[in-house]
């Protein structure tokens, strides 16, 4: 949600920065619409004002014996008029917020101005890709040829996007997100958590999710929401409250199956498990103190990079541009790496600092330690890592001649000592 102080103060500003987005122009209509809600609002207080007043007057004039039925009459009108003004005034709010709610979060200026991920900036990258002495498979060729992934048996139980994982592939995929858990966890100070998979409305629309893409989301028949990403509830855990600072930062972290509808995705990634309805993510979310959130950026961002080294993966960080950014974030650093099969650099993990954007739409605030009124918390969050996709740049990245794939060292002691999965 928007501050619409800033939004007054700056409407120039607000609408430069949609467009950066490639959005129209936004500040007239919210402005207006500001305008005659606190019109509404003030019609309302003097309505009220000259009731109470009058009320004042009919009780005098009822001690003093006087004939008061034209008062009552006044007050009558009154009474339908202040109904009809606080009607009014709650219609504006909510048709301001309904507006509010689908306009993306306001972007720092440090973002590249762009149209698409073709204008992402390259900030760092680690690591050479690897050079193979063959043509190296996809990630599904190698999983299909050793018996281990199978697509066909998924569709049949669920349909299309989906995968079932066996065996020695299964067992690595659950040693990757240990793996994962137990560096954020052990090294880097995150808090585990385990949260629940389906949540209310109101806590997707805290993260962002709600109402614009209502469309990417599972929902059950009862009104719950499958969770798109563990984002959402460890976000929410900190949703209508009031945080002393000296709680500041708060870092979490949970490890839990995704789902998304991949909406407007026909066609895209249809081989494989790099789009599917569901998959395994450790996700890893701060609150901050605003001060803090910057350099809480930083930290996360090299905290998911601490993954990809630790397993020898090739990788680039990217500076989202203004036309690729997501709803919510005001800026945000893509984590992409490279899978020889495909040729090509995919998004591993996106860490993204939100600002104060969802905390408005949670309610969520902090109380400074002077004491003085109380400030919206700042919320960041970030992949650490998708567990599916690091399991198919392991599996590319660490494929042999003979179709096996090797088992990263770090990885070695959660696959019970196995160096390879072995064609059989």
């Amino acid at each position: 949600m928007h501050d619409l102080k800033r939004i007054r103060e700056a409407p120039d500003a607000f609408d430069a920065m949609l467009a950066r987005r490639g959005l129209d122009p936004a500040a007239a209509r919210v402005l207006e619409l500001d305008r005659l809600r606190r019109a509404a609002q003030t019609a309302f207080q003097e309505l009220q004002a000259r009731r109470n007043a009058l009320s004042k007057r009919i009780g005098a004039a009822r001690g003093a014996g006087e004939d008061v039925a034209p008062l009552l009459a006044e007050s009558a009108e009154l009474a339908a008029a202040i109904a009809r003004e606080e009607a009014e005034e709650k219609r504006l709010a909510a048709e301001l917020e309904a507006l509010l709610a689908t306009i993306p979060n306001w972007l720092d200026d440090a973002v590249p101005t762009g149209a698409s991920a073709e204008d992402n900036v390259v900030l760092r990258a680690w690591g050479e890709p690897r050079r193979f002495d063959w043509t190296p498979l996809q990630h599904f060729e190698l999983g299909e040829r050793l018996g281990l992934m199978d697509f066909e048996a998924a569709a049949k139980l669920a349909g299309s996007r989906f995968v079932v994982l066996k065996g020695a592939l299964a067992r690595l995929e659950r040693a990757l997100a240990q793996f994962m858990l137990d560096l954020q966890v052990g090294e880097h100070g995150y808090t585990e958590v385990s949260p629940p998979l389906l949540v209310r409305e109101e806590v997707l629309y805290g993260t962002g999710q709600l109402p614009k893409f209502r469309e990417d989301q599972f929902v059950t028949t009862d009104g719950r929401w499958l969770i798109p990403t563990a984002e959402v509830p460890l976000t929410n855990l900190v949703r209508e409250r009031i945080l002393a600072e000296s709680e500041l930062p708060i870092r979490v972290t949970a490890l839990t199956p995704c789902f998304r509808a991949e909406a407007g995705s026909a066609g895209r990634d249809v081989r494989g498990m790099l789009r599917q309805h569901q998959f395994l993510k450790v996700e890893l979310v701060s609150i901050t103190a605003p001060e803090q959130s910057e350099a809480e950026h930083e930290r996360m961002t090299r905290c998911a990079e601490t993954v990809l080294r630790r397993l020898g993966l090739a990788y680039r960080v990217v500076d989202l541009c203004s036309g690729d950014i997501g709803f919510s974030a005001a800026r945000t650093f893509d984590l992409e790496v490279w899978l020889p099969g495909q040729g090509a650099w995919r998004e591993i993990s996106s860490c993204s600092n939100c600002r104060d954007f969802q905390a408005r739409r949670m309610e969520a605030r902090y109380r400074p330690a002077d004491g003085k009124g109380t400030r919206f918390v700042h919320t960041l969050n970030g992949s650490g890592l998708a567990v599916g996709r690091t399991l198919i740049a392991v599996m590319e990245t660490y494929q042999r001649a003979d179709g096996g794939i090797d088992i990263p060292d770090v990885l070695r002691p959660y696959m019970g000592g196995q160096e390879a999965i072995l064609p059989s």
